[in-house]
């Protein structure tokens, strides 16, 4: 598919009512955000969320016997082979992978992840629970951009950001439920730094302030992720920013709610409520969009193989209306900025 356009993967209505149905059932911070997309872009990530909550359900019901992930990646090949099997994730999922030449490689990482669970990995620091929310998170974030038609190896960089940001929060919001699930996500290093044992929290998930220290740890290294990864929204088309950046602001606020809760994510499960995800998209899709480049850190090195499969290494000049309009309002907040910057010399001058 060529960069500068875009298609919608070929759905049934039924499908893509199902589709709708499954986001909206799984995750209305998703399913909120997910209405501001165009609809081309809009059938494609809902029919990728479909797929991926299927898949996380398959693990999540088959606890760890193990062969929930050799189910799907035999599906997997079914659906790169043309030949789906019958059920509506799959066919949609088909559907995505035809229209936006997702590399198969990206939902096989996917799969590792939900490998990892069934095997009760254990992850000692943050590098490992990143490398884990890469798999189950920023695969899912590469998966979009290049259904946006964005193969640049910047933004997939900041999507990958914003994969494993929204994951950190997970965690840190779900750690009594995991907890009473026998999985820790929380580094167990950090854990043992602030005398927190691990294998007591298994047996009686209780919170302590020590607990609560390790989840505000968490959130910090979320927040620094959350303030890279919305730097890659100025490389997005601009149909596609509002709803982005609106996902990015929803999940952020999950954070606040638990800092709010004293870190407390075992007696209770954080949320963001109705009205305040409403204010939040609402300051998303009104506040002027940054023209500036994304940020051109490396990506991390938890999602650098991602990048590295996702991203072309071909320029590509701005041909979209969206992208020279971009570029024109870059152009003029550059010069209101030289026009500032003179201003305030020549009043310090005078």
């Amino acid at each position: 598919m060529p960069k500068s356009l875009r298609k919608a993967p070929l759905l049934s209505a039924r499908d893509r009512r199902l589709c709708h149905e499954s986001i909206r059932a799984g995750s209305k911070s998703f399913h909120a955000a997910s209405r501001l997309l165009p609809r081309d872009v809009r059938l494609g990530a809902r029919a990728l969320y479909a797929f991926c909550r299927s898949s996380d359900d398959l693990v999540d019901d088959a606890g760890n016997d193990g062969r929930a992930s050799g189910r799907l990646k035999k599906r997997l090949e079914l659906i790169y082979d043309g030949r789906p099997i019958d059920l509506v994730c799959d066919r949609a999922f088909a559907a995505v992978v035809q229209t936006y030449h997702i590399p198969i490689e990206v939902p096989l990482a996917l799969i590792e992840g939900f490998e990892w669970d069934e095997a009760g990995r254990e992850y000692r620091t943050l590098a490992d629970v990143k490398a884990y929310a890469a798999r189950v998170a920023s695969t899912v974030g590469v998966m979009m951009t290049m259904a946006m038609g964005c193969r640049d190896r910047a933004v997939l960089a900041r999507a990958a950001d914003l994969g494993l940001a929204m994951q950190l929060t997970n965690i840190a919001r779900d750690v009594g439920e995991d907890a009473r699930r026998g999985r820790i996500y929380l580094p167990l290093e950090w854990l043992a730094d602030d005398g927190v044992d691990a294998a007591a929290l298994l047996d009686i998930p209780a919170f302590t302030p020590d607990l609560g220290r390790v989840v505000e740890r968490l959130l910090r290294e979320a927040d620094a992720l959350y303030d890279r990864a919305l730097t890659g929204v100025a490389g997005l088309p601009l149909d596609c920013r509002p709803a982005i950046r609106s996902a990015a602001f929803v999940y952020r606020e999950i954070g606040r709610e638990i800092r709010a809760l004293g870190c407390n994510s075992i007696d209770t499960r954080a949320h963001t409520s109705r009205r305040r995800k409403g204010e939040l998209i609402a300051v998303a899709t009104l506040t002027p969009f940054p023209m500036r480049p994304p940020a051109g850190e490396p990506a991390d090195p938890s999602v650098a193989f991602l990048v590295d499969i996702a991203a072309s290494d071909e320029p590509v000049p701005p041909r979209t209306i969206d992208a020279k309009f971009g570029r024109m309002l870059e152009i003029m907040g550059d010069a209101r900025d030289r026009q500032r910057r003179m201003h305030l010399a020549g009043v310090q001058r005078g």
